[in-house]
């Protein structure tokens, strides 16, 4: 007698009884694996739809900031508008201040040019954008030039 599939004829009713269950429960398992194979393809291609929306978003957001920051270099004032308006940079004057003075594809002549507005929120920035830089351990020469390479303004010499 073969015992992984055993003669009908040899097996007791209760044995063939059995035996149909275990086929049953068999198959039940299989259609439960199968499911199992579709959700998880589903969960995949979902996954990759997540992520190509993210790629498109940063890819947009990049695009916006580019944007934005031609918009500096050519008219500072709009170009942080621009940025806030877009939710690309906060309208707080620590923001604005780190924006200016990690200077990312910034024009240093349009840094000196926002700075350097007599209005109260450039002010601000320009405190704060000074409070950036690190002056520690340096003389006074040292922290003027480190200062001065921030940003020009816009003196020809």
């Amino acid at each position: 007698m073969d015992v992984c599939h055993p003669d009908p004829a040899e097996l007791s009713s209760g044995e063939t009884e059995e035996l149909q269950r275990i086929k049953w429960h068999r198959k039940q398992l299989l259609e439960d694996i199968q499911k199992l194979k579709d959700e998880i393809a589903d969960v995949f291609a979902q996954i990759d739809c997540f992520e190509t929306a993210e790629e498109s978003r940063l890819a947009q957001k990049e695009k916006e900031l580019c944007i934005g920051r031609k918009k500096f270099n050519m008219d500072p004032m709009k170009g942080i508008q621009y940025l806030i308006e877009h939710k690309l940079l906060a309208h707080n004057v620590q923001d604005i201040a780190q924006f200016l003075y990690k200077g990312e594809g910034l024009n240093k002549t349009a840094i000196g040019t926002y700075l350097g507005e007599r209005d109260p929120l450039n002010l601000q920035v320009l405190q704060a954008f000074v409070d950036c830089h690190e002056f520690a351990n340096l003389n006074l020469v040292q922290a003027l030039s480190s200062r001065m390479g921030a940003f020009d303004l816009g003196f020809e010499g």
